[in-house]
Protein backbone atom coordinates (compact mmCIF):
# COMPACT_ATOMS: atom_id res chain seq x y z
CA UNK A 1 0.00 0.00 0.00
CA UNK A 2 1.54 3.24 -0.96
CA UNK A 3 1.01 6.31 1.37
CA UNK A 4 -0.74 9.48 0.45
CA UNK A 5 1.30 12.39 0.91
CA UNK A 6 -1.77 14.65 1.16
CA UNK A 7 -3.23 12.72 4.06
CA UNK A 8 -0.12 12.57 6.18
CA UNK A 9 0.65 16.38 5.42
CA UNK A 10 -2.78 16.83 7.11
CA UNK A 11 -2.12 14.38 10.24
CA UNK A 12 1.31 16.43 10.62
CA UNK A 13 -1.23 19.83 10.56
CA UNK A 14 -3.17 18.22 13.23
CA UNK A 15 -0.54 17.17 15.20
CA UNK A 16 1.37 20.64 15.32
CA UNK A 17 -1.67 22.43 15.88
CA UNK A 18 -3.27 20.27 18.22
CA UNK A 19 -6.76 20.88 16.86
CA UNK A 20 -8.88 19.59 13.98
CA UNK A 21 -10.29 23.55 13.90
CA UNK A 22 -6.72 24.94 13.77
CA UNK A 23 -5.40 22.21 11.70
CA UNK A 24 -8.44 22.75 8.98
CA UNK A 25 -7.85 26.98 9.22
CA UNK A 26 -4.06 26.06 8.17
CA UNK A 27 -5.19 23.98 5.53
CA UNK A 28 -8.04 25.88 3.79
CA UNK A 29 -9.90 22.56 3.80
CA UNK A 30 -13.54 22.04 5.79
CA UNK A 31 -12.97 20.29 9.27
CA UNK A 32 -15.22 17.51 8.05
CA UNK A 33 -12.97 17.19 5.35
CA UNK A 34 -9.50 17.10 7.28
CA UNK A 35 -11.60 14.90 9.69
CA UNK A 36 -12.34 12.16 6.63
CA UNK A 37 -8.76 12.33 5.67
CA UNK A 38 -7.50 11.39 8.84
CA UNK A 39 -10.15 8.40 9.44
CA UNK A 40 -8.90 7.12 6.14
CA UNK A 41 -5.00 7.26 6.68
CA UNK A 42 -5.58 5.89 10.08
CA UNK A 43 -8.19 2.85 8.55
CA UNK A 44 -5.27 2.43 5.76
CA UNK A 45 -2.78 2.28 8.34
CA UNK A 46 -4.51 0.19 10.67
CA UNK A 47 -4.62 1.42 13.32
CA UNK A 48 -5.54 4.79 15.66
CA UNK A 49 -2.91 7.51 15.17
CA UNK A 50 -4.99 10.16 17.52
CA UNK A 51 -6.85 10.49 20.33
CA UNK A 52 -9.65 13.03 20.43
CA UNK A 53 -11.18 14.71 23.40
CA UNK A 54 -13.31 17.50 24.17
CA UNK A 55 -9.80 19.31 25.38
CA UNK A 56 -8.07 18.47 21.79
CA UNK A 57 -5.61 16.10 19.77
CA UNK A 58 -3.15 13.92 21.26
CA UNK A 59 -1.08 11.80 18.70
CA UNK A 60 -0.60 8.40 19.59
CA UNK A 61 2.41 6.21 19.54
CA UNK A 62 1.90 4.98 16.37
CA UNK A 63 1.39 8.49 15.03
CA UNK A 64 4.62 9.91 16.70
CA UNK A 65 6.02 7.44 14.53
CA UNK A 66 4.09 7.67 11.07
CA UNK A 67 5.06 11.93 11.80
CA UNK A 68 8.48 11.19 12.05
CA UNK A 69 8.78 9.19 8.92
CA UNK A 70 6.28 11.67 7.00
CA UNK A 71 8.91 14.81 7.37
CA UNK A 72 10.83 12.53 5.81
CA UNK A 73 9.04 11.84 3.00
CA UNK A 74 8.11 14.82 2.54
CA UNK A 75 11.72 16.03 2.64
CA UNK A 76 12.75 13.14 0.32
CA UNK A 77 9.90 14.01 -2.29
CA UNK A 78 10.53 18.02 -2.05
CA UNK A 79 14.56 17.30 -2.52
CA UNK A 80 13.70 14.99 -5.63
CA UNK A 81 11.56 17.63 -7.80
CA UNK A 82 14.00 20.60 -7.12
CA UNK A 83 16.49 17.85 -8.23
CA UNK A 84 14.38 16.96 -11.31
CA UNK A 85 13.86 20.84 -11.96
CA UNK A 86 17.02 21.99 -11.86
CA UNK A 87 18.61 18.86 -14.04
CA UNK A 88 15.46 19.57 -16.75
CA UNK A 89 16.29 23.23 -16.92
CA UNK A 90 19.61 22.99 -16.96
CA UNK A 91 20.80 24.85 -14.01
CA UNK A 92 24.03 24.59 -12.18
CA UNK A 93 23.92 22.54 -9.17
CA UNK A 94 24.01 23.90 -5.61
CA UNK A 95 25.59 23.21 -2.33
CA UNK A 96 23.30 24.44 0.60
CA UNK A 97 25.24 24.40 3.76
CA UNK A 98 23.78 25.51 7.65
CA UNK A 99 26.07 25.77 10.70
CA UNK A 100 25.61 25.97 13.66
CA UNK A 101 26.99 29.28 15.75
CA UNK A 102 29.49 26.59 17.46
CA UNK A 103 31.32 26.70 13.80
CA UNK A 104 32.25 30.03 12.41
CA UNK A 105 31.49 31.14 9.52
CA UNK A 106 35.28 31.76 8.82
CA UNK A 107 35.68 27.85 9.75
CA UNK A 108 32.90 27.06 7.46
CA UNK A 109 34.70 29.20 4.62
CA UNK A 110 38.04 27.52 5.07
CA UNK A 111 36.39 24.23 5.28
CA UNK A 112 34.54 24.89 1.76
CA UNK A 113 37.28 26.10 -0.29
CA UNK A 114 39.87 23.78 0.82
CA UNK A 115 37.43 20.61 -0.18
CA UNK A 116 35.18 22.59 -2.98
CA UNK A 117 34.53 19.49 -5.17
CA UNK A 118 33.80 22.01 -8.37
CA UNK A 119 35.16 25.34 -8.55
CA UNK A 120 31.91 25.80 -10.38
CA UNK A 121 29.56 25.06 -7.56
CA UNK A 122 27.22 27.18 -6.62
CA UNK A 123 27.54 27.29 -1.94
CA UNK A 124 25.03 28.79 0.31
CA UNK A 125 26.12 28.89 3.67
CA UNK A 126 23.89 30.53 6.26
CA UNK A 127 24.12 30.22 10.05
CA UNK A 128 21.25 27.92 11.52
CA UNK A 129 20.55 27.02 15.45
CA UNK A 130 20.45 22.81 15.86
CA UNK A 131 16.80 22.70 16.42
CA UNK A 132 16.27 24.26 12.97
CA UNK A 133 19.69 23.22 11.47
CA UNK A 134 18.18 19.57 11.70
CA UNK A 135 14.40 20.18 10.53
CA UNK A 136 16.06 22.36 7.06
CA UNK A 137 18.00 19.02 6.52
CA UNK A 138 14.93 16.98 7.21
CA UNK A 139 12.52 18.92 4.93
CA UNK A 140 14.73 19.16 1.88
CA UNK A 141 15.84 22.81 2.60
CA UNK A 142 19.47 21.95 3.86
CA UNK A 143 22.02 19.99 2.04
CA UNK A 144 24.65 19.52 4.52
CA UNK A 145 24.65 20.78 8.12
CA UNK A 146 27.81 21.96 10.08
CA UNK A 147 28.41 21.77 13.88
CA UNK A 148 29.89 19.98 17.12
CA UNK A 149 28.67 17.64 19.84
CA UNK A 150 25.27 16.96 17.50
CA UNK A 151 23.08 13.78 17.91
CA UNK A 152 21.74 12.87 14.43
CA UNK A 153 17.30 13.35 14.24
CA UNK A 154 15.63 10.81 12.99
CA UNK A 155 16.38 10.17 9.20
CA UNK A 156 19.82 12.18 9.66
CA UNK A 157 23.26 10.13 9.93
CA UNK A 158 26.46 12.33 10.20
CA UNK A 159 30.23 11.71 10.60
CA UNK A 160 33.27 14.09 11.83
CA UNK A 161 34.87 15.48 9.29
CA UNK A 162 37.84 17.14 11.39
CA UNK A 163 38.44 17.41 14.61
CA UNK A 164 40.07 21.26 15.75
CA UNK A 165 42.08 22.69 18.94
CA UNK A 166 40.30 23.99 21.75
CA UNK A 167 41.73 27.13 22.68
CA UNK A 168 40.63 30.28 25.38
CA UNK A 169 39.60 33.71 24.61
CA UNK A 170 39.39 36.36 27.47
CA UNK A 171 39.16 39.98 26.70
CA UNK A 172 42.77 41.87 26.45
CA UNK A 173 42.25 43.22 29.91
CA UNK A 174 41.58 39.62 31.52
CA UNK A 175 43.97 38.53 34.81
CA UNK A 176 44.69 35.19 32.69
CA UNK A 177 45.38 37.26 28.90
CA UNK A 178 49.25 37.56 29.86
CA UNK A 179 49.67 33.65 29.94
CA UNK A 180 51.09 32.11 26.51
CA UNK A 181 49.09 28.98 27.53
CA UNK A 182 47.17 27.65 29.83
CA UNK A 183 45.54 24.35 31.79
CA UNK A 184 42.09 23.58 32.09
CA UNK A 185 42.11 23.31 35.84
CA UNK A 186 43.13 27.62 35.55
CA UNK A 187 39.59 28.13 34.41
CA UNK A 188 38.38 26.92 38.13
CA UNK A 189 36.09 29.99 39.27
CA UNK A 190 35.85 31.76 35.98
CA UNK A 191 32.98 32.67 34.21
CA UNK A 192 32.68 30.16 31.18
CA UNK A 193 30.55 32.03 28.70
CA UNK A 194 28.86 29.40 26.51
CA UNK A 195 26.03 29.49 23.22
CA UNK A 196 23.68 26.61 25.15
CA UNK A 197 21.97 25.70 28.34
CA UNK A 198 23.48 22.54 30.02
CA UNK A 199 21.66 19.55 29.48
CA UNK A 200 20.28 20.88 26.36
CA UNK A 201 23.01 21.44 23.86
CA UNK A 202 25.35 18.64 23.05
CA UNK A 203 28.16 21.46 22.67
CA UNK A 204 27.49 23.03 26.34
CA UNK A 205 27.60 19.74 27.49
CA UNK A 206 31.06 18.61 25.82
CA UNK A 207 32.85 21.41 27.34
CA UNK A 208 31.13 21.10 30.96
CA UNK A 209 32.22 17.67 30.85
CA UNK A 210 35.82 18.70 29.89
CA UNK A 211 35.81 20.65 32.95
CA UNK A 212 34.58 18.04 35.17
CA UNK A 213 37.29 15.76 34.48
CA UNK A 214 39.50 18.10 34.99
CA UNK A 215 38.53 18.60 38.49
CA UNK A 216 36.27 21.34 38.89
CA UNK A 217 32.30 22.93 38.39
CA UNK A 218 32.49 25.33 35.80
CA UNK A 219 30.59 28.84 36.63
CA UNK A 220 29.08 28.86 32.61
CA UNK A 221 26.72 32.24 31.30
CA UNK A 222 24.54 31.71 28.33
CA UNK A 223 25.71 34.49 25.60
CA UNK A 224 22.70 36.49 25.51
CA UNK A 225 23.38 37.99 22.22
CA UNK A 226 23.28 34.76 20.30
CA UNK A 227 25.00 33.80 16.78
CA UNK A 228 27.97 35.57 17.72
CA UNK A 229 31.79 35.00 16.66
CA UNK A 230 33.28 32.91 19.48
CA UNK A 231 35.95 35.31 20.48
CA UNK A 232 33.47 38.55 20.48
CA UNK A 233 31.73 36.42 23.25
CA UNK A 234 34.09 37.90 25.73
CA UNK A 235 33.83 41.30 24.84
CA UNK A 236 32.75 43.38 28.00
CA UNK A 237 32.78 40.75 30.15
CA UNK A 238 35.05 39.62 32.80
CA UNK A 239 34.46 36.04 31.56
CA UNK A 240 35.90 33.43 29.34
CA UNK A 241 34.70 31.34 26.18
CA UNK A 242 36.42 28.31 24.53
CA UNK A 243 37.02 29.05 20.94
CA UNK A 244 38.88 27.02 18.31
CA UNK A 245 40.32 30.41 17.09
CA UNK A 246 44.53 30.32 16.96
CA UNK A 247 46.42 31.52 20.10
CA UNK A 248 47.53 35.02 19.64
CA UNK A 249 45.20 38.77 19.83
CA UNK A 250 41.61 38.62 18.26
CA UNK A 251 38.86 41.47 17.75
CA UNK A 252 41.21 43.77 16.53
CA UNK A 253 43.54 43.19 19.80
CA UNK A 254 40.27 43.28 22.13
CA UNK A 255 40.95 39.64 22.77
CA UNK A 256 43.34 37.54 23.53
CA UNK A 257 43.25 33.59 22.46
CA UNK A 258 45.54 31.58 24.87
CA UNK A 259 46.40 27.78 23.86
CA UNK A 260 45.47 25.03 25.95
CA UNK A 261 48.22 22.24 27.11
CA UNK A 262 47.80 19.32 26.82
CA UNK A 263 46.00 19.87 23.80
CA UNK A 264 42.18 19.04 23.81
CA UNK A 265 40.43 18.50 20.18
CA UNK A 266 36.34 19.00 19.28
CA UNK A 267 34.68 17.46 16.90
CA UNK A 268 33.70 19.60 13.32
CA UNK A 269 30.67 17.07 12.12
CA UNK A 270 28.68 16.48 9.37
CA UNK A 271 25.07 15.68 9.03
CA UNK A 272 23.11 14.93 6.31
CA UNK A 273 19.65 13.24 5.23
CA UNK A 274 20.37 9.76 5.14
CA UNK A 275 18.08 9.30 1.79
CA UNK A 276 18.52 12.48 0.68
CA UNK A 277 20.69 12.71 -3.11
CA UNK A 278 23.06 15.21 -3.97
CA UNK A 279 26.30 14.66 -5.77
CA UNK A 280 27.87 17.92 -4.91
CA UNK A 281 27.47 16.99 -0.77
CA UNK A 282 29.09 13.51 -1.86
CA UNK A 283 31.84 15.18 -3.05
CA UNK A 284 32.49 17.39 -0.48
CA UNK A 285 32.52 14.70 2.22
CA UNK A 286 34.25 12.60 -0.22
CA UNK A 287 37.26 15.01 -0.42
CA UNK A 288 37.34 15.75 3.61
CA UNK A 289 36.98 11.79 4.22
CA UNK A 290 38.02 10.19 1.52
CA UNK A 291 38.05 6.79 3.83
CA UNK A 292 34.50 7.07 4.23
CA UNK A 293 31.99 4.61 3.24
CA UNK A 294 29.38 6.06 0.44
CA UNK A 295 25.72 6.24 1.85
Amino acid sequence: MGLDLYKLNHLVAVAEEGSFTRAATRLHLSQQALSTSVRTLEREVGVPLLERSATGVTVLPAGQALIADARLLHGIADSAVQRARRIGRGEPERLRVGHTPAVTGDEVTALLREHQPDPGLIIDVNQRYPDELAAQLLGGQLDLGLGRALTPAHGLVGTTLIRQRLNVAAAAGHRLAGREDLRLQDLDGEEITVWGHPGRSGYTDLLVNLCRDAGFEPRVRRNPIQGTPPVTAVLGTDGVAFVTASPGPAAGGAVRVMELRPAIHVPLQALWPQHGTSDARQAFLASVCPYRQKS
